[in-house]
């Protein structure tokens, strides 16, 4: 079968290249997180696959990059109109396929997705210009000149809309694309590429190619007609590719792991940080931003802990589908292990489990149990490895240079959050922690404007704004003279 019914939609399971349907000799499975229910056999690309789609982007990259900002941002807004249209269809869709909240798709995610595209879009024709200037005479004018075609591996945990943040700007900048998508969430990027057809962009400008990072992934980064990389995913993955990058020089853009800190200081108010706190356990604790080791000032430790306690116990897990679900299942069977697998060996070195630590056995399947670890060993696995599930660590510290050093102490950097009641006070912190991301008295609020990556190894690079297209553009700057001219 070459396409599949899901969530009411036709999904079509082949790859997308050059504007074509294109099957594989093999396939892999997919299947919901919900219930396991079987959703179709997908697609299963490697060289031949990776090796056509780049060809395809190559072959149409001189006629987008042609269009100009202009011709491609008409283009680009009749997608984000499509996506928009297609709302409904694209929740459902996703929900199916990654476990995520529909009612969060539906009011947050997918309008999101669409603005990613009018954005980056609206961007690279109003705002993407540097002012000139002058040297001993002579005219610096910089631009951002297409640089060819982007290769773009995007993980499970939001597919749409963290492969939108790649797509975007890509495309705006005037690059051909080839997208990777998970093997765990593939539907909506087929979805997506049929959208694309609909909005007219021209054929070879956008492909999809579906199958396993160890296959069609390792042909793609190491190919050899390819001008840039972007990944979002592990540091172990992030190495593999920059190594096969290396040998070709070409230019990659990293978003990988995370072990943010959430600071509550002394001076904090109680209500909003355990409310904050308990907001890291948003989609099933399968945020790369979330605050998951959790620094509470040691006088007002046991009063967090109980505000905590009282709304971590409201929060409803279950069917994803549910408009008054609050937390799903785990992505998959091999992550839900992985998670189980942190919390089991917290247990058996005697950590201190004070919610959860189990999986929910009266849901089954892959839903693991919200869980809180109160004062875990300094330098155990649990407080410094990503474990990427509903799974927090509090500790207590005593004074403001302890805690900076406790929470720069890891080889992450990618976000942070500081609760306090005092604006100095919060600057006092802020300014010397390591992060790419800082969140006062909040958490995921994320402007396109402002530039979002991480520090040490959260990742290589920035999105947001110009800085995107500093990525996906070769920045160029022509200098002329005032000699020389006859008319």
């Amino acid at each position: 079968m070459t396409t599949i019914s899901v969530a009411g939609a036709e999904i079509d399971t082949r790859h997308y290249i050059g504007g074509q349907r294109v099957s594989s000799a093999e396939t892999f499975t997919n299947t919901s997180p919900i219930d396991g229910t079987f959703l179709g056999e997908i697609s299963r690309g490697g060289q031949s696959e990776a090796d056509a789609a780049v060809a395809a982007a190559r072959a149409a990259f001189p006629a987008w990059a042609a269009l100009g900002p202009q011709g491609r941002g008409v283009l680009l807004h009749k997608l984000a109109d499509l996506i928009e249209e297609n709302n409904e269809t694209l929740s459902q869709l996703e929900t199916m396929d990654n476990g995520s909240l529909l009612r969060s798709h539906r009011r947050g995610v997918m309008p999101r997705v669409a603005m990613n595209i009018r954005f980056f879009a609206d961007w690279a024709i109003n705002e993407l210009h540097h002012e000139k200037f002058e040297t001993r005479g002579h005219t610096n004018n910089v631009s951002w000149d297409p640089s060819g075609v982007a290769v773009l591996i995007t993980p499970w945990n939001a597919p749409l809309m963290l492969a939108t943040w790649k797509i975007g700007p890509a495309l705006a900048a005037g690059d051909t694309v080839v997208l990777k998508p998970a093997e765990w969430t593939p539907l909506s990027a087929s979805f997506f590429a049929d959208l694309t057809k609909q909005a007219g962009i021209p054929d070879g400008v956008f492909n999809v190619v579906q199958g396993y990072g160890k296959e069609i992934g390792s042909a793609l980064v190491a190919h050899p007609d390819i001008n840039r990389i972007s990944f979002t995913g592990s540091v172990p993955t992030a190495k593999v590719i920059a190594r096969a990058a290396a040998d070709n020089l070409t230019p990659c853009s990293f978003e990988l792991g995370g072990k943010s800190p959430m600071i509550v200081l002394e001076d904090a108010d109680l209500d909003l940080a355990a409310e904050i706190a308990v907001e890291q356990y948003d989609n099933a604790g399968q945020v790369c931003l979330s605050g998951t080791r959790i620094f509470v000032h040691e006088n007002i430790a046991d009063e967090f802990a109980k505000k905590f306690g009282e709304k971590a116990s409201a929060i409803k897990q279950g069917d994803p589908r549910d408009e008054n679900t609050d937390i799903g299942p785990q992505i998959h069977q091999v992550h839900f292990d992985r998670v189980k697998g942190f919390v089991d060996r917290a247990k058996a070195e005697g950590q201190e489990i004070v919610w959860g630590g189990e999986p929910n056995d009266e849901l089954g399947g892959l839903f693991f149990k919200p869980t809180l670890v109160k004062n875990p060993t300094e330098g155990s696995e649990i407080v410094t490895s990503e474990i990427f599930g509903p799974v927090l660590c509090m500790m207590t510290f005593k004074t403001d240079e302890e805690v900076i050093e406790r929470a720069n102490g890891t080889e992450f950097g990618l976000a942070a959050v500081v609760v306090s009641g005092n604006q100095e006070h919060a600057k006092k912190i802020t300014d010397v922690l390591v992060a790419g991301t800082i969140w006062v008295n909040c958490f995921f609020v994320r402007d396109l404007r402002a530039p979002f990556g991480g520090s040490k190894k959260s990742g290589i690079g920035r999105d947001g704004g110009t800085w995107s297209f500093d990525f996906y553009a070769d920045v160029k700057n022509t200098v002329v003279s005032p000699n020389g001219w006859k008319e």
